[in-house]
């Protein structure tokens, strides 16, 4: 009999935003079932509040006031006349308080009890249970002492190198790797100030830290019927900040035998507290054993590569599962097929130690989906990406046959991805799937950390293709202003004569590369650096212009935003702007002696006091941007001779924070 806390509902409020809302949202309508969203100030104009049937706005732009007030969100159901509420993933989805508020109210929280999440969520105290279970465990420290002096003889008691990590926490957030004991006190104070702004609790617990490590994770579902099941695993080792960037499925790095026993203990661990819905049981393996990490009592971000290996839709089963069904499929009725790969789109800057980025989309140009493709996407054409929330965009997941055609499918759909408005790692998941150490499964979690410089990658060498593309791109933003019947649309027709001009287009770097465009009733040459070339410009509209040098093609994807202009060709991504010859540069120089916020942000850390002689490259402060903590350095050697904010701070972009006088 099932619990009357799981039981069928018509309406369903989304307690979340983005691509999980999204994504829920589409399951939930192919079931029949009505839905609610919710959404704040900043996402007003949101994708998910367009795709819902109706959405109650819940405050202010910040989580806190928004996504994280439980008083809001359960007046928002009453409000909707909606019977049960769906967290996704982050915010909310693991707060046994929440599911316990939905409980009281009378709404079906489609996930675990209260009981099971909080046994479940903390780190310590399901370690204790897994230790009693026997599922095995890496050696660390999970008490419930938090003074220093305890966490560093523990830490010296298990060996260095360890991981300091919040017990409450999630997503890279409060966890730090240490590998020399003059490095654990910094590490316990910014991994406990993480973790309190993430999570509201500042605990920690230390854990030895594998060498070499995988992270391995296995896809539970439990119904209120008593039978549970997994669902294989999934590999996560490619990471940035503790954070995973690639997920696929299954693991390339366990064979039969060793799939076989993750997966039981995963059920074993789940079993611990008789779980329902869907869970993840995730593991840390040298690649020949493996030791429990924690239970993630949701769904995760990367479920979708479980459904393409196994044909099962996840978010349908939460839902049967919360109506108070019986799994679908027992555990010997699930099948595992061929290959699955995501990779998360962010907006960041991997080249700047993946500083998150803000602002306006102002084109999304991504592959349609196909029978091997799948978009899981938050955000499109003029969606606002907010300094609010996470800076994950959309996830691109590919399936195949086998793990090369997989590989083979995501790269080529991300290399046919355009983003503008916002910096993204497209380009580098490009970098990082293609590589070779990726393609022959040669990987850690630091992989990442390690190739970093390598996978971001100098800037691409500007050939005459690429300036032959942009003058072509020029060509046709300028005819397509002409009457479409008139002579003077095709690019560089005139009536009679020949005529010279001078384009010059400047790089990221501050490289200048020119091009003289000559025309006449003979056709147009162009001229590249010591080069003349025939010239030939087909623009095939929506971006898309053909160049050709000599009779050579090529085609390329071409957005303008005022002067800026990207280029895509088969070379590569370029970013170029048009030089004005009548405007004036500014001095590239200025304002290098001072500080300035990146991005809007909280001032959590000041980490040099006025006066102080500084290294190039010294901390200076500590600024929470999009929920990751971002240090701020010293440009150069110097003093730094004022610091012109506090801790607590709330600053704007381009807010002057400090001063430095070179030395």
């Amino acid at each position: 009999m099932a619990s009357p806390l799981y039981r069928r509902f018509r309406t369903l409020l989304i307690a979340n935003r983005g691509e999980i809302a999204c994504r829920i949202i589409r399951t939930a309508r192919a079931m029949g079932l009505r839905t609610v969203a919710v959404y704040s100030e900043a996402d007003r104009d949101a994708l998910h509040v367009a795709m819902a049937d109706s959405a109650i706005l819940l405050g202010p732009a910040r989580a806190r006031d928004s996504y994280l007030n439980i008083d809001h969100l359960l007046a928002a159901a009453h409000e909707s006349g909606a019977e049960a509420i769906h967290p996704g993933y982050g915010f909310l989805s693991e707060s046994d308080e929440f599911a316990r508020r939905c409980a009281d109210a009378k709404l079906v929280f489609v996930g675990p009890t209260a009981e099971m999440i909080g046994a479940m969520g903390s780190k310590s105290g399901a370690k204790a249970l897994m230790e009693k279970a026997g599922v095995p465990l890496v050696p660390g420290y999970h008490g419930e002492a938090q003074d220093e002096a305890i966490l560093a003889k523990a830490a010296e008691t298990i060996g260095f190198p360890v991981l300091v990590k919040a017990s409450a926490g999630g997503g890279g957030r409060g966890m730090r790797v240490v590998r020399a004991a003059a490095e654990l006190n910094a590490a316990i104070v910014s991994a406990k100030r993480e973790a309190k702004a993430a999570f509201g609790d500042d605990r920690m617990l230390i854990e030895k830290y594998v060498d070499n490590p995988r992270h391995i994770e296995v896809q539970v579902v439990g119904d209120s019927h008593g039978n549970l099941v997994s669902l294989f695993e999934r590999e996560c080792t490619l990471q940035r900040r503790h954070q995973k960037v690639i997920e696929e499925a299954p693991s390339p790095t366990l064979n039969d035998k060793q799939r076989a026993a993750i997966g039981l203990a995963a059920r074993k661990a789940a079993a611990v507290v008789n779980y329902v819905g869907a869970g993840t049981i995730e593991f840390v393996s040298d690649g020949r054993d493996f030791f429990f990490i924690e239970m993630n009592t949701r769904l995760q971000v990367e479920h979708p590569v479980t459904e393409l290996i196994t044909g099962v839709d996840l978010v349908e089963w939460q839902l049967r599962v919360a109506f108070g069904e019986a799994l679908p499929l027992k555990q010997d009725e699930i099948r595992l097929k061929g290959h699955a790969v995501e990779a998360r789109i962010y907006a960041e800057n991997p080249a700047k130690n993946f500083m998150p980025s803000v602002g306006r989309i102002r084109a999304w140009r991504l592959p349609e989906e196909s029978g091997g493709l799948r978009i899981d996407a938050g955000y499109s054409d003029g969606s606002v990406v907010s300094p609010h929330y996470d800076a994950m965009l959309a996830k691109m997941i590919a399936y195949g046959e086998s793990r090369d055609a997989a590989l083979d499918r995501i790269v080529a759909a991300l290399d046919r991805s355009d983003i503008r408005g916002v910096v993204t790692n497209v380009s580098f998941l490009s970098a990082l799937l293609s590589h070779a150490d990726v393609r022959s499964n040669h990987v850690d979690t630091a992989f990442i950390e390690r190739h970093l410089k390598e996978l971001s990658g100098p800037s691409l060498k500007i050939g005459s293709s690429e300036i032959g593309a942009a003058v072509a791109a020029v060509l046709a933003r300028e005819t397509a202003l002409h009457d479409k019947g008139s002579p003077w649309n095709k690019p560089g027709w005139m009536p009679g004569g020949e005529r010279h001009r001078k384009l010059t287009f400047r790089d990221g770097e501050g490289r200048d590369h020119g091009a003289t465009l000559g025309y006449g009733g003979n056709g147009m040459r162009l001229e590249v650096a010591d080069a003349t070339f025939a010239f030939e410009v087909h623009s095939r509209g929506d971006g898309i212009v053909d160049s050709f040098l000599n009779g050579t093609k090529t085609r390329a994807i071409a957005l303008w935003d005022d002067r800026s202009l990207y280029l895509r060709t088969p070379n590569g991504r370029f970013e170029l702007s048009l030089v004005d010859p009548f405007g004036v540069d500014e001095d590239e120089h200025a304002g290098e002696d001072r500080i300035v916020a990146p991005l809007p942000g909280t001032v959590v850390a000041l980490l040099a006091e006025e006066g102080a002689l500084l290294e190039k490259g010294a901390p200076v402060l500590t600024l929470e941007v999009m929920k990751m903590e971002q240090t701020l350095r010293a440009p150069f050697a110097g003093t730094l001779k004022t610091l012109k904010c506090k801790v607590g701070d709330i600053v704007q972009e381009g807010v002057e924070l400090a001063e430095i006088e070179a030395a």
